[in-house]
């Protein structure tokens, strides 16, 4: 594994995709946003089957995260793990149950910028 202080952007989203999928996150896709937005340079979007994998799969995310030297890993809604928010810094990834994300839409919102 990378340390993250060598890591550039693009090794940071891809690392990020290699932990989603270790742990059988669903639908991943990846925006580009860096041009658009000065918030980061990747929204990435995931999917977990229940309540309980969206919950496993950001505490699995935050601590390979941390492991690999990344300074400070924002999670927001992990009490409920319906919608979790993992913010890396340059990657930040949206963990949802298929209902909510299909609800709220954000890649759309987002492939339009």
């Amino acid at each position: 594994m990378i340390e993250f202080n060598k890591m550039n952007s693009k090794q940071l989203k891809d690392l990020v995709i290699k932990l989603l999928e270790d742990k059988k996150a669903e639908n991943i896709k990846v925006i580009p946003v860096k041009d658009s937005s000065s918030i980061a340079s990747y929204l990435v979007f995931a999917s977990g089957r229940s309540t309980k994998n969206v919950g496993a799969i950001a505490n699995h995310l935050a601590d390979e995260l941390k492991l690999s030297g990344l300074p400070k890993i924002n999670l927001e809604g992990f009490a409920k793990s319906e919608w979790v928010l993992v913010d890396a810094g340059d990657v930040i990834v949206h963990l949802m149950h298929p209902e909510a994300r299909e609800y709220y839409n954000l890649e759309e919102l987002w492939e339009k910028k």
